[in-house]
C-alpha cells in the first residue's frame, strides 16, 4: 500500500506537522506536485486521518488527571451504546476506549482542582448509566507522550 516515497513523507510530517508543504517536499525529497498528490491519495485511503493541536492542559490550568476504569452493567443490551453516548457528552472526558475482559471502558478525565474533579465525578461520571464498579486512578506523571512510529 505505501512505498519508501510515502514512509519518508510520513516520516517528516510526524517529525513536523506545521512545516509548510515546501519544506516537507523539500525534506523528503519530492517535487511539491508529487507531495501534494500522495498526501491527497493518502488522506483519500484513510493513511492520514487528520491534523490537530495538541494542547497542554496544564498550562490552561486543568492540573489533575484521571484515569477511571469502569465495568458496565452488562444484563441491559444496550449498556455499551447508552453509556459511551452520554460519556461523550461530558466536557472534561477527553477520551474513551472500550476493551474486551474484566474492564469495559476507560475515561481519561481532567480537571482545575480535587474538587472540580469531585464535582466532575458526582454530578457527571457517577451519572453515566450502567456503571456497576469504577476505580480511578490518579496520574502521578507522563513518562512517554509520543504518538509517532518509525516508519
Amino acid at each position: 500500500m505505501l512505498n519508501d516515497s510515502d514512509r519518508r513523507l510520513l516520516r517528516h510530517l510526524q517529525d513536523d506537522p506545521t512545516q509548510p508543504m515546501t519544506a516537507l517536499a523539500e525534506a523528503a525529497g519530492m517535487p511539491l506536485a508529487s507531495c501534494y498528490k500522495r498526501l491527497e491519495r493518502m488522506r483519500a485511503q484513510g493513511v492520514l486521518k487528520g491534523q490537530r493541536a495538541v494542547i497542554n492542559w496544564a498550562a490552561l490550568g486543568y492540573s489533575v488527571e484521571v484515569s477511571l476504569r469502569l465495568t458496565l452493567d452488562k444484563t441491559e443490551p444496550r449498556a455499551f451504546d447508552e453509556f459511551i453516548a452520554a460519556a461523550r457528552e461530558v466536557p472534561e472526558v477527553t477520551e474513551i476506549q472500550t476493551f474486551l475482559g474484566r474492564v469495559d471502558a476507560r475515561l481519561a478525565v481532567i480537571a482545575r482542582t480535587m474538587a472540580h474533579y469531585q464535582d466532575i465525578y458526582r454530578d457527571r461520571i457517577l451519572t453515566l448509566p450502567h456503571i456497576a464498579d469504577i476505580e480511578a486512578l490518579m496520574q502521578v506523571a507522563t513518562i512517554k507522550d509520543r504518538q509517532t512510529l518509525p516508519l
